[in-house]
């Protein structure tokens, strides 16, 4: 019981908001991480409570505020309903309270994978081999938390330690200061964390969860040669990670996943919870005009991840990628990182880099699985202009509504206000960046708003 009792207050600890801290103050704080990092155990804990936040509430959870329906709405994914009209129209208050919650659940992350830094930085009961594992996973947690924020928000507070008094007023630093510190963290993860998952399962990174994200990041910032090379290295892993059925992909241990969370108990995904229709939706669906346009005859995604749910008031489209809307036994485990999208990537980098053949191999990967004719059958000698377009498509189809990749990938291409701007008749370019909100500029001086809002 006392070890229950502790554990319950090492997460209530880990997860306090900065606004909390101020409550505790440093001398609680200190003392209760100093028995936090006395043994593996606890420590362990400490890392593992950070997941089960991500996937009970917050940005990573597929909920309300979750990065794939939020941005899903903003791009051009999902229709918006009375609840998510400001998402869907583009026209958010500096005030919403899922602004407030994309904001905040990212930097209770980083808050958390700090404390589990200076902990083990500190002196402690903690072995080596769980001090290097926990290390790297504390510093993957925060890269891939400010790689969600400088992506929704653009310039933002980099944090690296858990002092509210520096906290309190750290101004915005630079999108590239950002993704420095992201890469730094990375490549640190990456010489730390292990080949092999440390449990059965695959929801604590390993060093492919680092190299998937690493890829990630460099085709973001148009390194190609570096987003090929780690891109690469998850690929190569074929005893690990393979391409599966589609209606296999997201079930818990997929092998096509390279990183899941697991739902809360009781539940299956929130994802499925929140985009399977059994009512006329008043949250999201897809949009018609991306089922009816987006998919090339007879691909096999559009049978296998697509449904229709039909009243009097309509028919509506909807997303089935997960099979579950609510169970008992959870099945399936919400995706982050997975194998197609590393194809797609390489594709991606090859692509730029003129190795046209390379990236044709790749994208006929992802093709051959969906039933499609092969690029290298029907049009071998396709330019580079073309085949990256196609690579695109194959994005747009593969990945929907799914993590944000629409919305962050029309960004980063630069032709977010040539598709957006026909269909959304409050877009501005403005829009791009989504507002800091109001209240965390009055909580910190230092912040300066994004424009248009």
């Amino acid at each position: 019981m006392k070890l229950k009792s502790l554990i319950f207050g090492i997460i209530a600890i880990c997860f306090c908001s900065c606004e909390k801290f101020l409550q505790i103050g440093p001398p609680k704080q200190s003392l209760v991480q100093s028995e936090i990092f006395k043994t593996d155990e606890l420590a362990t804990t400490a890392i593992t409570g950070i997941y089960s936040q991500m996937a009970l509430t917050g940005y990573a959870s597929g909920n309300g505020g979750s990065i794939s329906v939020i941005t899903g709405l903003s791009a051009d994914d999902l229709v918006g309903y009375v609840t998510t009209l400001n998402f869907y129209e583009n026209d958010i208050p500096t005030t919403n309270t899922t602004i407030t919650t994309l904001w905040q659940s990212p930097y209770k992350s980083i808050y958390s994978a700090n404390a589990v830094l200076e902990g083990l930085s500190s002196p402690n009961g903690v072995s080596e081999p769980i001090k290097a594992q926990l290390r790297g996973e504390a510093l993957f947690v925060r890269a891939f938390a400010n790689f969600c924020l400088v992506n929704l928000f653009g310039p933002v507070p980099l944090n690296l330690n858990t002092d509210y008094r520096i906290m309190a007023v750290e101004p915005r630093s630079s999108v590239d200061v950002i993704y420095q510190q992201i890469v730094k963290d990375l490549r640190e993860a990456e010489g730390l964390l292990p080949e092999n998952y440390v449990t059965t399962e695959r929801v604590r990174p390993n060093k492919s969860a680092v190299q998937a994200l690493l890829a990630r990041v460099y085709l973001y910032n148009e390194d190609w040669a570096n987003a090929d090379k780690y891109a690469s290295m998850v690929i190569a892993k074929t005893a690990t990670y393979k391409l599966v059925a589609y209606d296999d992909i997201f079930l818990k241990n997929s092998q096509e996943a390279i990183w899941q969370l697991v739902p809360t108990a009781g539940g299956n995904t929130a994802d499925g919870s929140v985009m399977i229709l059994t009512a006329t939706p008043t949250f999201a669906s897809l949009r018609p005009d991306f089922v009816q346009n987006a998919f090339e005859a007879n691909d096999k995604r559009k049978a296998a991840w697509v449904r229709t749910y039909t009243n009097t008031t309509g028919t509506y489209y909807y997303p089935f990628k997960y099979k579950v809307k609510t169970s008992s036994t959870i099945s399936e485990y919400s995706m982050i990182f997975r194998l197609a999208e590393q194809y797609l990537i390489r594709a991606e980098a090859r692509g730029h880099l003129n190795q046209l053949s390379s990236a044709i191999d790749d994208i006929d990967q992802i093709r051959s699985r969906a039933g499609l004719s092969l690029i290298k059958n029907i049009n071998p000698s396709i330019s580079q202009s073309n085949l990256l377009q196609a690579i695109e498509n194959e994005r747009r189809v593969e990945l929907f509504a799914e993590w944000g990749h629409r919305w962050f990938d029309i960004k980063r291409s630069g032709k977010a206000d040539q598709i957006l701007a026909p269909i959304k008749a409050k877009w501005q370019s403005t829009d791009q960046l989504y507002p800091i909100p109001s209240a965390e500029i009055t909580r910190n001086k230092s912040l300066v708003q994004n424009k248009g809002y």
